[in-house]
């Protein structure tokens, strides 16, 4: 995940802003960045964040 965002809340600012506008899925952001698509899971899932294949997002997580 080097060429993204460090903060997580840029980072799922970001990456949401991608899949909104250029991606129909996470898959494909992934694999147009190079990223693992479990690690950026695990890592935004760490602050709180779960994606939401339905709507393709991440979403804040409520407990």
């Amino acid at each position: 995940m080097s060429n993204l965002p460090k903060d997580p809340v840029i980072l799922v600012s970001f990456v949401n802003t991608q899949l909104r506008d250029n991606y129909p899925s996470l898959d494909d952001f992934c694999a147009n960045y190079a990223v693992e698509k479990e690690n950026l899971t695990e890592n935004l899932l760490d602050y709180g964040y779960q994606y939401d294949s339905k709507n393709n997002q991440f979403l804040s997580r409520v407990e």
